[in-house]
């Protein structure tokens, strides 16, 4: 799809003329990065707080964080191809839009109803923007700058998640959680100015076909079933049955033509076991954010502030350690310092289940930094990992398919820490029961990785070389070649 969105030529009659770097849509691209980081970790914090303002329980509350990633899981493969058909300027100001317009909605919410149904369709603009970050990136700048242009919203997705829990806590203390709905608007509202004014003309919107539309319905009611029997199986545990259709669902959009090349690639390079550890990690992380978040705020009673810069040491765990990934990948190659940052993770994140209340702050903030920073370790080199190992063809579609994993590694965090918790008891002894869960899902990763080199081997004996095909549009070379053996 990056191929199509080029940058636009100079005019009637100019040629494949040199086209200046627009270094201000790059920019762009990082603000979004940083609003989409941001929202996905100071929501989180608010839940008790939306629970009490709208007098709901805290499962109820809870789809303040669901609601919004249900549908950006469910979107996300069908919305790159809806972006293939379009054009990105028109789809960059639709989304943005739209997505400061359910900002604002979520927080004059009368009922939770209310916030729900804002929450939803703002996931699902979400999509098209998660989409069209990188895009907009690569194809912003000359191909040989692409690598720093990609830096840029790689680098402010982070700081959104370091600081989204700071100002959340502040808001929380001092204004109410309806404020945290609203700090996005001023960076949308920047990113909306410079998209109007620099974004290349061209193309229009178009409805979705109906084949995204079906793709979109298939993964997005798997997703819902799992999340509903998570959800409300720890009360009455017969309704866990109404996660059994995600099953045939999954397995049916496999089968059409939106799943197929999913499963080409999986199959091509042996990397659905580095997928599944993708979300496993994720999972654990997010149960791990949530169930401390809570255990904090409503078992410990300690002030919204004190909770973020509490859990802010898990994002800066994380965003120092990932300076370091990828050095340490090109030094000892992607999978051992993806296995290596797992290991790290399962260890902090095995640190935190003795979880006690007369735990401070410091003793939880030190274990989450060295789970933070095996998270940091593994994000780059794992994403490595899997785009080396795929056909020169299929570059797009695998890095997809990890995007998808993560977030739906997140969308299902909560909901099985939430259920082990429930199941656990009430105070610490809950906190305990899902972190021991968040604990499984992260060493389920680590033995994944371990067994990925036997998969990928397996899957090269059977199928034919990798064709070389120096001017590809996926920016394949020899390169690659040394980067799989490596891996």
């Amino acid at each position: 799809m990056a191929a199509r969105q080029a940058p636009a030529t100079g005019g009637p009659g100019d040629g494949p003329a040199e086209q200046p770097d627009r270094w201000i849509l790059v920019v762009a691209a990082g603000l979004l990065s940083f609003v989409a980081m941001l929202d996905m970790n100071v929501v989180n914090l608010a839940l008790t707080d939306i629970a009490a303002g709208l007098h709901v329980s805290s499962t109820t509350a809870q789809w303040a964080v669901l609601g919004y990633q249900l549908p950006l899981v469910a979107l996300l493969l069908p919305a790159g191809r809806w972006l293939g058909q379009v054009g990105a300027r028109s789809a960059l100001l639709l989304a943005v839009s739209c997505f400061a317009l359910c900002s604002v909605l979520a927080a004059v919410a009368p009922w939770a109803g209310w916030l729900i149904a804002a929450r939803l369709a703002q996931g699902a603009f979400g999509a098209v923007l998660f989409v069209l970050m990188p895009v907009l990136a690569a194809t912003a700048v000359r191909p040989q700058l692409r690598g720093r242009a990609m830096s840029v919203p790689a680098t402010l997705g982070p700081l959104g998640a370091v600081t989204g829990p700071v100002i959340g806590g502040l808001l929380l203390d001092h204004v109410g959680w309806r404020a945290i709905f609203l700090v996005k608007l001023p960076v949308c509202l920047v990113a909306l100015a410079i998209a109007h004014r620099h974004a290349p003309r061209g193309g229009r919107l178009r409805l979705p076909d109906r084949g995204s539309l079906g793709d979109a319905a298939l993964i997005g009611s798997a997703v819902a079933a799992v999340m509903l029997g998570l959800t409300l199986a720890p009360d009455r545990p017969g309704l866990l049955l109404l996660a059994l259709p995600a099953a045939p669902l999954v397995a049916l959009w496999l089968r059409r033509p939106g799943g197929r090349p999913v499963t080409a690639v999986l199959r091509a390079s042996g990397t659905a076991g580095v997928n599944g550890s993708v979300l496993a990690l994720a999972a654990g992380f997010a149960a791990t954010h949530y169930l401390l978040a809570q255990h904090l705020r409503r078992d410990d009673g300690i002030s919204a502030t004190t909770t973020a810069l509490t859990m802010l040491a898990f994002p800066l765990g994380m965003v120092l350690a990932g300076r370091f990934g990828g050095r340490l990948a090109d030094r000892w190659g992607a999978r051992p310092t993806a296995l290596t940052g797992a290991v790290v993770t399962a260890t902090g994140l095995l640190l935190l289940v003795p979880l006690d209340s007369g735990w401070t702050p410091a003793d939880i903030s030190w274990r989450l930094a060295l789970a933070g920073a095996g998270m940091g370790l593994n994000g780059g080199p794992v994403q490595a990992l899997v785009m080396s190992a795929a056909r020169t063809g299929q570059l797009a579609t695998a890095g997809s398919v990890v995007q998808l994993s993560r977030s739906l590694g997140f969308a299902l965090g909560p909901a099985l820490g939430t259920s082990a918790a429930l199941v656990g008891g009430s105070g610490p002894t809950a906190g305990r029961a899902g972190l021991v869960l968040a604990t499984l899902a992260a060493t389920t990763a680590v033995a994944l990785l371990a067994l990925h080199h036997r998969a990928h081997r397996a899957a090269r004996t059977v199928l034919p070389p990798l064709p070389e095909q120096a001017g590809s549009t996926d920016g394949a070379s020899g390169a690659d070649s040394t980067t799989r053996s490596r891996a």
